[in-house]
C-alpha cells in the first residue's frame, strides 16, 4: 500500500494494492506496522464502528477533546462518501483549513487522521457504508462538534441539501467553539502525539555492581 501525507498535518492518504482475478480481489486495507513507521507511533486499536447512511447524509465535524482524543483510520467498503479532514487546532498554521478525499469501494482507499483533527463525511450514495478504527473508546463526555455548514469554514459538499442529525445542527460554529474554549490546543495534540511514540534505547555499557563491594 501507499501511504502519502494529506494537505492537512496528521492526515494520511492510504492507497492499497488490490489483486484481483475471475475470483475476485484481495487486498490489504490496514497495515499497522506500515502506518507506525508513516505516523511515527502505532495506532492503539481500542474500538472498530460501522456507519451506514444514505444519500447526502453528512456526519460531522467530530472531534475529542484532547488528550487522549480519538485518531480513526476509515474506508468506505460500500459505495462512496467524500470524507473532509478539519483542523481544528488552535495555534496550527492550517488552522480552519480543510481537505476532503473520495472514498469507495473501488478504489478502496483509506483515511488516518490524528487526534485533536475533525472528521466529516458526505454520503455520495444511498447505503454508503464506512468502516472505521479508533484509538479510543466513544466516551459522550468527551466528544464534540462544529456545524458543518458553518460559512466560514467554505466547505464544498456535494449536495443541495445536507441531511444533518439534531446534534450537528445544534453544533457550534468553528468561531463560537474557539471563544468557548472547546477546541483542541495544537501544541497539547503535538505533545501527546510525542507521547505515543516508543522512547529510544540508547546503546550503552552495561554495570555489573556486586554486594561485596
Amino acid at each position: 500500500m501507499k501511504i502519502s501525507p494529506m494537505e492537512i498535518a496528521g492526515a494520511w492518504e492510504i492507497a492499497p494494492v488490490q489483486h484481483g482475478d475471475a475470483r475476485g480481489l484481495f487486498l490489504e486495507w490496514y497495515r499497522a506496522d506500515l502506518l507506525a513507521e508513516e505516523v511515527g507511533h502505532p495506532l492503539r486499536l481500542a474500538q472498530a464502528n460501522v456507519s451506514v447512511s444514505a444519500r447526502g447524509v453528512v456526519r460531522g465535524i467530530h472531534y475529542a477533546d484532547v488528550p487522549p482524543g480519538q485518531a480513526k483510520y476509515v474506508t468506505c467498503t460500500r459505495g462512496a462518501v467524500l470524507d473532509v479532514v478539519v483542523d481544528i487546532r488552535v495555534g496550527s498554521p492550517t488552522f480552519g483549513r480543510w481537505a476532503a478525499i473520495r472514498l469507495d469501494d473501488v478504489d478502496r482507499r483509506a483515511v488516518y487522521l490524528a487526534e485533536g483533527l475533525g472528521h466529516a463525511v458526505c454520503a455520495l450514495t444511498d447505503d454508503a457504508t464506512l468502516t472505521y478504527l479508533c484509538s479510543t473508546p466513544y466516551t459522550p463526555a468527551r466528544e464534540r462538534a462544529v456545524h458543518p455548514l458553518d460559512p466560514t469554514l467554505r466547505i464544498k459538499w456535494p449536495v443541495d441539501s445536507p441531511v444533518l442529525s439534531e446534534r450537528d445542527r445544534a453544533a457550534p460554529t468553528l468561531a463560537e467553539a474557539r471563544a468557548r474554549g472547546l477546541l483542541p490546543d495544537a501544541r497539547t495534540c503535538q505533545e501527546y502525539a510525542g507521547s505515543l511514540r516508543a522512547p529510544e534505547i540508547t546503546p550503552g555499557r552495561a554495570v555489573i555492581t556486586s554486594d561485596d563491594g
